[in-house]
């Protein structure tokens, strides 16, 4: 995972490494700096430090309100499909101001978490989760309850 700022201690960081903790392998995190100016100029500072950051065979998923937005199980499906490809799999998380467009352009897949906006910080813990959850479908593992919204 890459993303942008530092995650200092507190609930964000808690919720992170709790579901962090389940999943096998855990995310490795690189944090790439907070960018000062025009949010035009901090989402392309920002977007300059994701990509240079981003490995350059890997399959970049850009968490981005306007990406796919699967369930559960369909997200469980679509790791299943991007495992499969051989490729490291890196999940980008931009900055307060999003993500820059030529992040966007990268990725290989976008991702939302729904429609309403979320505190870049928070993302990394509720993407965690779903992560642990899609490992969980996979498993047959009682954790997800299909029949609950």
């Amino acid at each position: 995972m890459l993303a942008v700022g530092r995650l200092k201690p507190g609930p964000e960081a808690d919720l992170f490494a709790q579901h962090n903790a389940r999943l096998r392998p855990p995310l490795l995190v690189r944090e790439i700096p907070e960018a000062r100016g025009s949010a035009a100029e901090i989402r392309r500072r920002e977007g300059a430090g994701l990509l240079a950051a981003l490995p350059e065979q890997a399959l970049a998923v850009a968490l981005d309100l306007g990406g796919h937005m699967p369930d559960s199980e369909g997200l469980a499906t679509l790791l299943e499909r991007w495992e499969g490809s051989g490729r490291p799999l890196a999940f980008l998380i931009g900055g307060a101001e999003g993500l820059d467009p030529a992040v966007q352009a990268r990725a290989d897949q976008r991702l939302s978490l729904g429609p309403m906006t979320w505190p870049h910080f928070l993302v990394r813990g509720m993407l965690a989760e779903q992560l642990y959850r899609a490992q969980a479908i996979r498993a047959g593992h009682p954790y997800h309850r299909a029949w609950r919204p």
